[in-house]
């Protein structure tokens, strides 16, 4: 039995069964688009940790400021003081975000505390305790956002009860909607019949009054919920029902956010203010790092002592954002997302249109290198191109409840690591099609 089996067995045996895997290797290093296991395997990785090493495994600015860091001060706990790093990604941060409202920022560890964080301003401010959500959202795996939560049973399944006052609406899942596909061509993405926008205005009048709620909980690109832009439209009439109500517009960004759809924060395509927005992910290229961003009036409404945490902005995730920060304005990444993206899109769009896989795909979406391909129903299409990539060392993740695969390579990926991609996604698809006689 080899050294890299027995410490893959290792794990099985002693890592908690409650984390889902997309594999039993055991990685070792990355640099760039690749990670490589104690197998020795070199796998191209199109899931970034599921959107969080954005510039690519080891970054070398990132890796730089990082080790820099260390060597400076590791822990600067933010209830005891001001840490320089700290300051200086908030100064970074400031001239990055989608309005100039957004001034005052918390940082925290992970994307659910982040979430609360959100929660906790909300009903600090407005002194009402419900939120809405939006049906297939995710919010995270903790005991306040797995009751946000709505993408999968799983999250939440035999851990009630869970945290009271959410509330959930439709998303404008073009799609899936029953409306759009049973209109004959009438209703659909680019003319949506705003039946989600009639369940907000209801649900506000049956089960949640506006003087209750606190917050609209939005990703504004759904994540695990399938890679679903809204359509034009949707978010500007949502923003209008906040201000008409009294209620907070929550942009969670966790995974669309730092530059995966091609703006630096996917709420730009819409030109929509959020009154709180939600990032972690991408924004430290792998340390763990996490904020909000708000408006002074808001945030300062909150008591001191009534935010903080022990390891919340470390110091040393802080001074790797900043150089995450500096690396999207020196090395143009997002013109990168935008050109590789459209090179991505423009295969599978392809395979779509051939006659003989075109018979497996439904749906081709999404914005940036924040793609999705959804099968058809019923056959488990997306698993088995899944394994396909997997055996072709690529490795690539499902999502959704609907038979959908996501497209998360690094932003920074070169046009030849993304051509090696594609080539690599076409011949898994093209071999499942042979496979299944289409």
């Amino acid at each position: 039995m080899s050294a890299a089996v027995k410490l893959s067995q290792f794990g099985v045996k002693h890592v908690a069964r409650g984390i889902g895997r997309l594999s039993t290797e055991v990685l070792e290093s990355g640099s760039g688009s690749y990670v490589t296991t104690v197998s020795g395997r070199r796998f191209l990785d199109f899931t970034s940790g599921i959107g969080v090493t954005n510039l690519g495994h080891c970054h070398p600015a990132v890796t730089k400021a990082a080790q820099a860091q260390v060597g400076k001060l590791v822990h600067g706990q933010v209830n005891i003081a001001f840490q320089k790093p700290y300051l200086e990604l908030v100064e970074a941060l400031i001239p990055l975000m989608p309005h100039k409202s957004l001034d005052t920022f918390f940082f925290w560890n992970s994307g659910s505390e982040a979430v609360e964080a959100a929660v906790k301003l909300a009903r600090q401010v407005t002194r009402k305790q419900n939120v809405i959500v939006m049906q297939g959202s995710y919010h995270g795996r903790t005991m306040g956002t797995m009751a946000m939560t709505r993408s999968k049973t799983v999250y939440g399944e035999n851990y009630a009860p869970l945290m009271p006052g959410v509330f959930a609406v439709p998303f404008p899942y073009c799609k899936q909607c029953s409306i759009a596909t049973h209109s004959d061509g009438k209703f659909g993405f680019e003319n949506c019949c705003m039946d989600p926008v009639l369940q907000l205005e209801l649900l506000l009048k049956r089960e949640t009054a506006p003087s209750d709620t606190a917050a609209i909980f939005i990703e504004t690109v759904l994540g695990e919920g399938g890679y679903v832009p809204p359509p034009p439209g949707y978010l500007a009439r949502v923003r209008e029902i906040c201000d008409k109500n009294g209620i907070l517009l929550v942009a969670d960004e966790v995974q669309c956010g730092y530059g995966r759809t091609g703006k630096m924060f996917a709420i730009e395509h819409w030109d929509v203010r959020p009154d709180i927005l939600v990032m972690a992910k991408g924004i430290a290229n792998g340390f763990p790092l996490s904020g909000i961003v708000s408006r002074k009036e808001l945030m300062d409404v909150q008591k001191p002592g009534s935010m903080g945490g022990t390891y919340g902005g470390n110091a040393v995730a802080c001074a790797a954002a900043v150089a995450v920060a500096k690396a999207f304005q020196e090395e143009k990444i997002l013109e990168n997302v935008n050109t590789r993206g459209e090179e991505l899109t423009s295969m599978l769009k392809a395979a779509q249109d051939d006659p003989k896989t075109g018979k497996m795909i439904y749906d081709v979406r999404g914005l940036g290198l924040m793609l999705a391909l959804e099968c058809v129903p019923g056959k488990g299409y997306a698993s088995k191109i899944q394994a396909k990539c997997m055996e072709k060392d690529m490795l690539l993740l499902t999502t959704s409840i609907y038979d959908t695969l996501r497209f998360i390579p690094p932003l920074n990926i070169t046009k030849e690591d993304m051509a090696e991609g594609c080539r690599i996604i076409r011949e898994a698809i093209d071999e499942v099609a042979a496979e299944e006689n289409l």
